[in-house]
């Protein structure tokens, strides 16, 4: 018997080779993603989480005897980050350094190439101003090298500001307190600050008078406003002025219209944003803090997820100083105005700005990438800050490229025994951009039909006392504009600038004003006195042009920071003899430590003031500071209702007995029930005041206001 064996069917064992992908280094995981996406699988894009390597904390980190030789260090925990980078650039077929288009996303890239042993002559930096499919594949079709001219201008900036910030801050906290700090930038926006108090300070009013009289023609009333005497204009500085020109007035006779002058005006859209625009009307519109204008800036021009869009970058990068739009971009606008809006609507030569003085003009204006993206349309892929900040940035853009609008305006003489009045009016003929940037919209004051030689009758005169104001504080969005108009800082600076100014308790916001403290004021005493120049805002405009002028290779790095630092130090050796040391004084809270006896004084900590006992810190009994609002607590009628505060410095109101009771409401209590549910009444502020409320709706007063 024979026996056959099953025959062995050769198999083929086919080695599954994975191809190398090219790696491209960005800065944050949401832009990574957004451009993942663009690029598709042969791409692997990694983050490296904004910088890695910088100068050390606990020193200096500038070798002053060698050429000012920055000490850069990998920063601290980002350990992870470095040792994931460098194993992925191990598999990648090619890498590409692909931060922001701007000095500090060079400095990224080269500090992200040192790294990785990368050869900064290779070319593999690649820029884009916008996160869009098309733009992102044609920048990785034309890579550069690493511009050490960008790189050299940031070391040179971040150099300066050590040296700055590492020499005065030191001193701060050996002559004043401990926690202290100057900077370059932070202290001329203090010293601002601190000069607009001043003036307020030595402001002194002065009186003057208006006259605002309604007349009427046939059955149509009007106003109009002393404008003088005899065609000349003349200023009411008192009563008696007034009354002097009240006598020359015969009251039941007719005024006379002397001259009718009607013009057409244009009003002219307004110009894209930069950085500091988009700033001061985020502030001033939205109410956004700068630092919440930027984060919802970041995100948007990093990418969001539009659904079957897929990830789309909204804006372009939200860094610069210019207005300067794209030819692509004004093509898009137009092609998208004359669909929705008319010919009439689209200009045919947009307004072009005037670049402010020192800028860069590197980059477009701040503006969205697709005007076809319109605002009501992505609403639902938004969050509420993205939204109003998109909104006011797609209306400003779309504006920009619309025909003015038209006024027809009118300006009214009226005369009586030689006393003139004027009364203007106005109405919009062409709506022009006003038609998508309504933020601007006047109402219309239409007068009746007036001809010259017509009389009118007079039905009452309203003589008004007034004085005049001193200069308003600065808000954010003033302090931003004039830093800009002195070319103190750049777009980029504006935001933790005016956040260090606060978090060191220098300056304090009252009505979203700026209001200096007794610190803030002592530290820009000290700094006028033992370092003028570095207060001095024409000395640090300078800086920053010579910044610009390395930048464009015109100066070398090392050359500015020595030109500063000479001069610099002998003032360093000077304050570090002569600065006498300042001791604050802190108040007393008016009441004994209850564990060892010694007064209670109030200091200043991260959140605000708080108690804390005198013999700190051999005892360290603190406690919160109560404000009572004087209402017994609604919930449990034991506690009283105080003031609190959110990790985020929002104030709410809860029970002085918590956590035993848990009463809290966001708007203010009274200590008055609804008349008709007996629930409790708030204080809330609403358009226009404050009115008091019942929360269930039930009743509400009048505002007061």
């Amino acid at each position: 018997m024979t026996t056959t064996t099953p025959s062995k069917k050769k198999t083929s064992k086919r080695k599954r080779t994975t191809s190398k992908k090219k790696l491209v280094i960005v800065e944050s995981p949401a832009k990574a993603k957004t451009i993942g996406k663009y690029l598709g699988r042969t791409y692997n894009v990694v983050a490296s989480k904004g910088h890695i390597r910088d100068l050390p904390k606990s020193r200096m980190g500038v070798n002053l005897e060698q050429h000012y030789e920055p000490d850069y260090i990998s920063i601290r925990g980002k350990g992870d980050t470095i040792k994931m980078l460098k194993s992925e650039a191990k598999k990648a077929k090619a890498i590409y350094l692909a931060s922001d288009p701007d000095r500090e996303g060079e400095a990224i890239a080269w500090h992200v190439a040192h790294i990785l042993n990368l050869d900064v002559n290779d070319k593999n930096r690649v820029t884009f101003n916008e996160i869009t499919k098309d733009t992102v594949k044609d920048a990785f079709k034309n890579p550069r090298t690493i511009d050490m001219k960008l790189v050299n201008a940031q070391q040179a900036r971040r150099v300066i500001d050590r040296l700055v910030g590492y020499s005065i801050s030191p001193l701060l906290w050996k002559k004043v307190k401990k926690g202290l700090s100057a900077g370059r930038v932070q202290s001329v926006a203090l010293w601002i600050i601190i000069q607009r108090e001043r003036e307020i300070k030595a402001f002194q009013p002065e009186e003057y008078w208006t006259i605002t009289s309604e007349f009427k023609k046939g059955r149509s009333k009007f106003q109009a406003a002393f404008y003088g005497l005899n065609g000349k204009r003349k200023k009411l500085k008192n009563n008696e002025d007034v009354q002097k020109v009240l006598q020359k007035l015969t009251r039941q006779a007719d005024f006379q219209i002397t001259d009718v002058k009607k013009t057409e005006k244009k009003r002219q859209p307004p110009r894209p944003y930069t950085t500091s625009t988009m700033q001061q009307d985020a502030n001033k519109k939205l109410r956004f803090r700068t630092g919440r204008t930027m984060m919802a800036a970041q995100q948007l021009y990093e990418g969001i997820n539009l659904g079957r869009d897929g990830n789309q970058g909204l804006i372009t990068y939200m860094r610069t100083d210019s207005t300067r739009i794209s030819s692509v971009a004004k093509h898009e606008a137009a092609e998208f105005l004359h669909k929705h809006y008319g010919a009439e609507y689209a200009a045919n030569h947009p307004r072009k700005g005037k670049l402010p003085e020192g800028a860069q003009d590197a980059h477009e204006a701040v503006r969205p990438t697709s005007v076809n993206f319109t605002p009501h349309e992505i609403e639902k892929y938004l969050t509420k800050d993205q939204f109003k900040l998109y909104n006011l940035i797609w209306s400003r853009f779309v504006a920009s490229q619309m025909t003015p609008a038209i006024v027809d305006t009118e300006t009214v003489s009226i005369s009586q025994n030689g006393v003139d009045f004027r009364a203007n009016g106005s109405q919009l003929k062409f709506e022009g951009f006003l038609k998508v940037y309504a933020a601007g919209k006047e109402k219309d004051n239409i007068l009746p039909e007036l001809a010259t030689g017509d009389l009118v009758q007079l039905v009452s005169h309203h003589p008004e006392q007034h004085f005049t104001q001193p200069p308003a504080r600065y808000s954010e969005a003033a302090l931003i504009k004039t830093l800009e108009e002195n070319g103190v800082g750049r777009p980029s600076t504006y935001a933790p600038t005016l956040m260090t100014i606060q978090k060191r308790y220098y300056v304090k916001l009252e009505t979203r004003r700026f209001v200096p403290t007794e610190l803030g004021e002592i530290v820009n005493s000290l700094i006028e006195e033992y370092f003028p120049d570095i207060v001095n805002v024409d000395f640090t405009a300078a800086i920053e042009e010579q910044l610009d002028e390395i930048e464009e290779a015109k100066r070398e790095w090392i050359k500015v920071v020595d030109e500063f630092y000479q001069p610099f130090s002998k003032e360093v050796g000077y304050a570090e003899k002569e600065m006498e040391t300042i001791q604050i004084k802190e108040p007393l809270a008016g009441f004994d430590c209850e564990i060892c006896g010694s007064p209670m004084v109030v200091k200043m900590g991260k959140y605000g003031k708080f108690f804390a006992c005198s013999r700190f810190p051999d005892c360290r009994n603190t406690k919160t500071i109560v404000k009572e609002i004087g209402v017994t607590c609604p919930n449990c009628h034991k506690g009283q209702v105080i003031e609190r505060k959110t990790k985020k410095n929002r104030l709410f109101y809860g029970c002085s007995r918590y956590p035993e009771c848990d009463f809290v409401s966001w708007d203010k209590p009274i200590s008055r029930n609804c008349p008709k549910c007996n629930h409790f009444l708030v204080n809330k502020k609403v358009r226009g005041g404050w009115q008091i409320q019942c929360p269930n709706g039930d009743y509400e007063e009048d505002i007061i206001k």
